[in-house]
């Protein structure tokens, strides 16, 4: 359970713009802003919240749809 909540923190700071990749000729590192963490979290959420009533609003514009099969 720890492991999924660390998931979910790891992603939503990903998504909110907390962490970084960079990569040099030598090396790959991910770089961690630690004062952008919490405020990434929160943005990260509300990304994810306002994609998922988008799809809920655009479904409630289809208002028909027909499906039809043919031998």
């Amino acid at each position: 359970m720890i492991k999924f909540l660390l998931g979910v923190v790891f992603a939503l700071a990903l998504i909110g713009g907390a962490i970084q990749f960079e990569s040099t000729e030598a090396s790959w590192s991910l770089v961690v802003n630690k004062e952008a963490a919490m405020s990434s979290v929160q943005n990260g959420a509300i990304k994810i919240y306002d994609l998922g009533s988008e799809l809920v609003n655009d479904a409630d514009k289809i208002k028909a749809v027909d499906l039809i099969i043919e031998k």
